[in-house]
């Protein structure tokens, strides 16, 4: 996910259809410029060249009982829009849905030339990327891992994530986390090596008996492993253990 708010100026997007490195280019209604919506950087048009870039935000990926139980006052999206008919909107899980043999396929519908056997094509990770080091957090990993800390780039970050597969990640400073409160849905409370709880929230890691005291989360990547590897293949890869 990307601002869209550029000197002031709020930016039009739509899909051109067109594809790069197997990724959607998005383009500007207002220069025709076709953009990388990887990292949010123009790939062909006016602007390239220009130094303009995509500020890149924290996004999650959950399921709705999750998101709603954490953020009860949540406004939804009617899927009555006026353009397709409320049945396309149909679940993923469904045979029917959109691009549902596309997900369930370990096959690639476009070739791509850079490509790692690390992990599996199609495998779901948690990309983050600090000061031009790059690491891949494999999502099946942080179900059973739920709270990592870790070093990238010179910083010293927390990966928390959920059994649902949800993932984020804050800076940690000099402090080493683990879980306070663990339910189903996972750690809702962290505690630092001193003993004092943080409340996980969407922008900030907060202290409980301080919430003037916050970590800031970091922007990251949900993606699938060939999409993140081949615009980062020097990235290193989350393993489990020592």
């Amino acid at each position: 996910m990307y601002s869209t708010n550029r000197d002031g100026e709020v930016i039009e997007f739509g899909t051109s259809g067109l594809l790069y490195r197997s990724n959607k280019l998005m383009y500007d209604r207002g220069t025709n410029t076709l953009w990388n919506q990887f990292t949010g950087e123009p790939a062909l048009g006016p602007l390239v060249g220009s130094g303009v870039k995509l500020e890149l935000l924290p996004v999650t990926v959950t399921t709705w009982g999750e998101w709603l139980a954490a953020h009860p006052d949540t406004t939804v999206v009617d899927i009555d829009t006026g353009i397709y008919h409320p049945e396309e909107y149909a679940p993923e899980w469904e045979p029917f849905s959109i691009y549902h043999n596309y997900r369930v396929s370990p096959s690639l519908m476009f070739p791509v030339w850079r490509q790692s056997d690390e992990l599996p094509t199609k495998g779901r990770v948690l990309g983050l990327r600090i000061n031009d080091a790059a690491k891949a957090y494999p999502l099946e990993s942080l179900k059973e891992n739920p709270v990592i800390n870790d070093s990238l780039g010179g910083e010293n970050v927390v990966v928390v994530s959920s059994s649902t597969g949800s993932a984020r990640a804050y800076y940690r400073g000099n402090r080493s986390f683990s879980p306070a409160a663990q339910d189903d849905a996972g750690p809702a409370l962290l505690v630092d090596d001193g003993g004092r709880q943080w409340r996980v929230e969407e922008k900030h890691l907060v202290r409980v008996d301080e919430p003037t005291r916050r970590l800031e989360r970091i922007p990251s990547h949900n993606a699938y492993w060939f999409g993140w590897y081949s615009y980062y293949p020097g990235t290193a890869v989350y393993r489990p253990g020592p």
